[in-house]
């Protein structure tokens, strides 16, 4: 199953969820915190604290909202 780390009110988070509904896919939302500095766990999997991120059931690791619907049409479209 993908994980999706982003916050609910982050704009390019809601796109990324929008695609992911689009494409009927199952994922878990991961809720990070606005702080920044409290992003250890998305610094540790993508190298960088932005959100959204995610990583998919084989370990695959996205970050960027446009990077992840590419993606997402790639590999699930």
């Amino acid at each position: 199953m993908i994980k999706l780390y982003q916050f609910q009110a982050c704009p390019y988070c809601a796109k990324v969820r929008r695609k992911l509904d689009q494409l009927g896919l199952e994922y878990e939302k991961i809720e990070v915190s606005k702080d920044k500095s409290k992003r250890t766990t998305i610094k540790e999997l993508s190298g960088q604290i932005k959100v959204p991120v995610i990583q998919d059931s084989d370990g695959t690791v996205v970050n960027d909202s446009s990077e992840i619907i590419t993606y997402l049409e790639k590999h699930y479209g």
